[in-house]
């Protein structure tokens, strides 16, 4: 689907929901320990990235209420969209290590919303590297553990061709690949993409999972073995 922008109206919109989220999410004992203990997100990141919960919602986002709600922003701070995450404990969530999520995915957008890169800001910011994963939880965990530089893709097949041009400037690219097969997959493709991109390869879990176990020094110890 082509990129389209979002029309200041559909901004407002996005931010009044993002307000409201983010002050469902201060009084949601539930979400936020799903975040400290199996995301590693404390309160000044999930604040800092605006993670929220969807308690009342805005038009077109009731069937994701009690969802973790995760924007999409500008460079510049202005909401793009936002992605939401189950957090139903029926479908498994914080109790079996395989979610069971029936009906609907374990992460899902609202209806016809481009694939966008999260975490566009790293761009801007970044020097010569960049650090790109499957999700958005791990580039959080790169940007804000590890104070990496880094995007995150939707889901291991979301990669666009037209997302080599936002990361083509970049002398070297770092690939974090989950250790299973949609994660291979997912470096192949931007490695084809990008020829200044690198594999790192995860072996205990994703990047996420791998700071949760074993700390930053599983992070630092991947990435060393490939520098």
């Amino acid at each position: 689907m082509p990129l389209r922008p979002t029309s200041p109206a559909q901004r407002e919109m996005l931010e009044e929901a993002i307000v409201r989220y983010q002050s469902a999410l201060l009084r949601d004992e539930r979400a936020l320990a799903f975040l400290e203990k199996e995301k590693g997100v404390d309160w000044e990141t999930a604040l800092t990235v605006r993670f929220g919960v969807v308690d009342d919602p805005a038009p077109g986002h009731g069937p994701y209420r009690g969802w973790l709600s995760i924007p999409y922003l500008r460079h510049d701070g202005e909401p793009l969209q936002l992605r939401f995450r189950c957090l139903n404990p029926g479908c498994g969530v914080g109790v079996t290590e395989k979610e069971n999520h029936e009906g609907h995915g374990k992460y899902m957008s609202l209806e016809d919303e481009p694939v966008r890169i999260y975490g566009i800001q790293s761009i801007h910011e970044a020097g010569n590297e960049i650090h790109v994963t499957e999700g958005e939880f791990d580039r959080n965990t790169l940007r804000y553990k590890m104070d990496l530089p880094a995007v995150g893709l939707p889901g291991a097949t979301q990669w666009q061709t037209r997302h080599r041009k936002a990361l083509a400037g970049f002398s070297r690219i770092w690939v974090w690949a989950d250790p299973d097969d949609a994660g291979a997959k997912f470096a192949r493709k931007v490695c084809a993409s990008l020829r200044q991109a690198k594999v790192v390869p995860l072996k205990h879990g994703d990047v996420t999972k791998t700071y949760v176990d074993l700390g930053l020094a599983g992070l630092r110890k991947a990435l060393e073995e490939v520098r």
